[in-house]
């Protein structure tokens, strides 16, 4: 086995795009703009940034000229991340540029006058250790952190099924795997980057920010669900029978619009009050 991260591609992130941005706490980002009222120019760090998501949500909800660097170890998504660049909040400029690296490595030097550190589905990604130097690296540069959608294991399905809670559980259970030498922390990762933010001092916030999937949402439901069920049974091999029909069933209901996911997702601000 590899010990690198899964790339993620292009497409799935465009489908997710439009549910994240729906999902992220506006309540935080407030409270952000709160803690960051006077500065006349901002420079913010995306850890992860993928194909641009947090910026292309965040910065035109904040005021004021910005800078984003964006980091990510995937060069074809950096490329797009700067494809299409909004202004700020009050008609401001905005620019960005991209940092080609590997995140588990992060340093206090990395973030070197950042205002804000940001970053988008990646917390579940990291081992404790890799949250850890993130978080230390974040709070060396003295300034708030938001950490938007990371998942904390709670997946309901309507209607309800009886596989679906041995499907979850073995979700879950992937989430927590081994990577070639590194743990994942998958649902755990909130609560270790809120207590390695406790260990150097820095307050955090949590508000809650699920995917709320329906009919309107089919097509990202359905390849959700996939991957879903695709990583329970790499896990349980034994379910791999059972879960033949049950895909199948659950697949028409989302073809249908009649199957409702809620994916339980997390939002962290740390050093923001």
């Amino acid at each position: 086995m590899t010990s690198d991260p899964p790339r993620v591609s292009a497409t799935w992130l465009a489908l997710r795009d439009p549910a994240d941005a729906a999902s992220r706490s506006v309540e935080l980002v407030a409270r952000l703009r709160r803690h960051l009222a006077g500065r006349t120019h901002l420079v913010l760090h995306d850890l992860g940034s993928g194909s641009g998501s947090m910026l292309r949500w965040l910065a035109p909800r904040l005021p004021g000229p910005q800078h984003w660097v964006l980091h990510d170890r995937d060069a074809d998504l950096l490329a797009q991340a700067t494809l299409d660049v909004p202004t700020a909040a009050d008609g401001s400029p905005v620019t960005a540029a991209t940092r080609r690296g590997d995140l588990t490595r992060l340093t206090a030097a990395d973030l070197d006058g950042a205002d804000v550190v940001t970053a988008s589905a990646l917390l579940d990604m990291l081992t404790a250790e890799e949250i850890d130097r993130v978080v230390a690296a974040c709070a060396s540069a003295g300034c708030p952190t938001l950490f938007a959608i990371s998942v904390i294991g709670r997946v309901q399905l309507t209607p309800p099924d009886p596989l679906d809670a041995a499907v979850a559980a073995a979700f879950n259970d992937h989430q927590r795997r081994m990577l070639g030498d590194r743990r994942l922390l998958g649902p755990d990762a909130v609560g270790a980057a809120v207590a390695a933010f406790g260990r150097h001092g820095v307050g955090t916030v949590l508000r809650p920010s699920p995917w709320r999937l329906g009919a309107a949402q089919a097509e990202l439901t359905a390849e959700w669900f996939r991957g879903w069920v695709a990583a329970a049974r790499e896990q349980r091999p034994e379910l791999a029978g059972p879960l033949t029909d049950y895909a199948a069933r659950r697949l028409a209901e989302a073809a249908a619009g009649r199957l409702g996911v809620l994916v339980g997702h997390l939002d962290l601000l740390a050093g923001a009050g």
